[in-house]
């Protein structure tokens, strides 16, 4: 075999895989994503003060619990996710995305979204689906920036926290993946 029919096969591997991930039905159903929504909210406040600052005041939350990615030159990652509002919940979504580039590997990783402003979780709940990059401005809080986050600087947009990954992919960004709230 020719190391450039390799290079189509793993290409069109890829492809299909990431076109079955993205297209996939919701990896968890009804109140089994809610469980795990729940108890992944409730590590990320246990791990992050700042995190858990922010969900006192947010007026929702939206969480990912676990967000598959893969790729090998062409890359797909999606994940269902829960809305709470008050501690209840108030709605079910999907993310997804798809990716060319230099990249190779699997991982799996958490994100939660604290929309801060009642404008702000209006539009998530009024978009037919919502690509991040567009609409409200998301702060992406890693562990130094995290730690800078307080009841004064969290008032306005949302802030996006990303937790629990594990793999084998070097990177991780959230610009460019579309949120689309699933049918109850």
């Amino acid at each position: 075999m020719t190391s450039r029919s390799s290079f189509l096969k793993s290409i069109l591997f890829a492809g299909l895989a990431a076109l079955a991930l993205a297209g996939r039905p919701a990896f968890a159903q009804g109140s089994a994503l809610e469980a795990d929504a729940s108890a992944a909210l409730k590590h990320l406040y246990a791990t992050s003060p700042s995190a858990k600052t922010l969900g006192e005041t947010a007026r929702g939350v939206l969480v990912f619990p676990s967000v598959t990615r893969l790729g090998f030159i062409v890359g797909a990652q999606g994940g269902d996710g829960v809305l709470f509002q008050k501690g209840k919940v108030a709605g079910h979504y999907n993310t997804g995305a798809m990716s060319v580039g230099l990249q190779a590997g699997i991982q799996s990783y958490g994100y939660a979204l604290f929309f801060m402003t009642e404008a702000d979780l209006k539009y998530l709940k009024s978009t037919k689906g919502w690509s991040i990059g567009t609409g409200p401005t998301v702060v992406i809080a890693d562990a130094g920036a995290a730690k800078d986050i307080s009841t004064l600087t969290g008032q306005q947009g949302v802030y996006g926290f990303i937790f629990d990954q594990k793999g084998l992919m070097a990177g991780i960004a959230l610009t460019g993946q579309k949120i689309t709230r699933l049918k109850n």
